[in-house]
């Protein structure tokens, strides 16, 4: 993820004294990602990960880092915080930072991978609906903070900036989705980022972790199946291996079948659109990765003239 914020060793060495887990050594940043300061830590002879967390209002925050707790316990592969016991007085899990919210995590086993196989999109499709399971019974979720309103006002507002080549696209897929009704759809909460950068593996092909949920919130379940479905399958079989693990625990409905090829634009809409926001309204870091927005508005234009079903 990007690094927006610095942090001080003397800041670091007084935020980590309460936790119980040894001295802090050096603070290595870790450049992907969009969203919040994340860094690499050492302490007590572990390896941590301490996120600094940009923007999030606290109900937000504490909604994602319950939820990380709440999966956690359920088998997911996820991340969950370090209990801060200056923070336990109000059943918080994070605690300020260099001014901002920050929490630190377990670090999982595994690496990224670029190039997936169809084995591997069968396993990220199991875990995916043990993940939407798993949060079935979580209390109070947050809707998914970049659902069809937030597509809406984001569009509308980023079309005067864009090129006449972009702000046409953009306009008639906002016009499309405007038209679609996905009130039908099995809902739940979703991951709503789960790309290749956001999931870790072993070398026996195990996953191992499932990072960032901070795009989290209730939503239908077949969008986050889109995301995934948008990042992971290059080609047919990767697809046809990713919905048939997802089946093996979630079989979908027959209202889901007919809103496939649609749910894949919205979703590829969703990641245009925070790509684009970065690049015309970037935020100043320390190190910060702008990536190309349009990989998606190519993927979009893609979907929209396939429109293809779902592989059976």
């Amino acid at each position: 993820m990007s690094v927006y914020t610095t942090v001080d060793p003397a800041q670091l060495a007084v935020w980590f004294e309460p936790l119980a887990v040894g001295i802090p050594g050096e603070l290595s940043g870790i450049a992907a990602g969009m969203q919040n300061s994340n860094f690499f830590v050492t302490a007590g002879g572990r390896r941590w990960v301490l996120t600094i967390f940009e923007h999030l209002a606290p109900r937000q925050l504490d909604f994602y880092l319950a939820l990380q707790d709440h999966l956690a316990a359920r088998g997911v592969p996820c991340p969950h915080p370090h209990p801060h016991p200056q923070a336990s007085g109000d059943g918080r899990l994070w605690r300020l930072l260099a001014g901002k919210p920050a929490a630190l995590f377990n670090c999982l086993p595994g690496t990224c991978i670029e190039v997936p196989t169809p084995a591997h999109c069968r396993t990220l499709g199991e875990m995916l609906a043990r993940l939407h399971a798993a949060g079935a019974d979580f209390p109070s979720p947050l809707l998914n903070p970049c659902g069809a309103g937030w597509r809406e006002r984001t569009g509308r507002r980023l079309a005067p900036v864009l090129s006449a080549d972009e702000r046409g696209r953009l306009l008639a897929e906002l016009d499309f989705q405007e038209q679609q009704d996905y009130s039908a759809l099995p809902r739940g909460i979703i991951h709503a980022d789960l790309f290749r950068d956001n999931v870790l593996w072993q070398a026996d092909g195990q996953l191992s972790g499932v990072l960032d949920f901070y795009f989290a919130g209730e939503d239908c379940l077949l969008f986050d199946l889109a995301v995934a479905a948008n990042d992971w399958c290059a080609a047919p079989e990767h697809l046809a291996a990713l919905l048939a693990g997802y089946r093996t625990e979630r079989p979908l409905t027959s209202a889901e079948e007919v809103a496939w090829p649609a749910l894949r634009r919205a979703a590829a809409l969703r990641f245009w659109l925070l790509r684009l926001e970065v690049r015309h309204h970037p935020r100043p870091g320390a190190v910060v990765t702008i990536k190309d927005p349009e990989h998606f508005g190519r993927l979009l234009q893609r979907l929209c003239l396939a429109q293809e079903g779902l592989p059976r």
